[in-house]
């Protein structure tokens, strides 16, 4: 049977494209997503540290960054992971 008077040549064929097609956009759109999920995890990392008001010794700074950044990281990490799974 020619679907369309033949002017898409063999429906099976077609169908077969067709599904090919659709898994590289559903794969193209998960990669899309993960690097989103990456790229907002970096933002709110900087945008964190950003909104610091850092005052001390160069001890005490590190020990402000590094207090944000156990509070931010965790977040930022799952994030990530579940970019990583949705590709898998």
């Amino acid at each position: 049977m020619e679907g369309f008077g033949g002017l898409f040549g063999d429906p099976e064929e077609l169908s077969k494209r067709m599904a090919e097609f659709a898994e590289q956009m559903q794969a193209q759109q998960g990669l899309a997503w993960a690097d989103n999920a990456i790229k907002l995890a970096v933002e709110m990392t900087v945008a964190a540290i950003n909104r610091m008001n850092i005052q001390g010794t160069v001890e005490q700074q590190a020990e402000q960054i590094r207090s944000v950044m156990a509070t931010v990281f965790p977040e930022a990490v799952a994030l990530v992971r579940e970019a990583r799974s949705g590709l898998q």
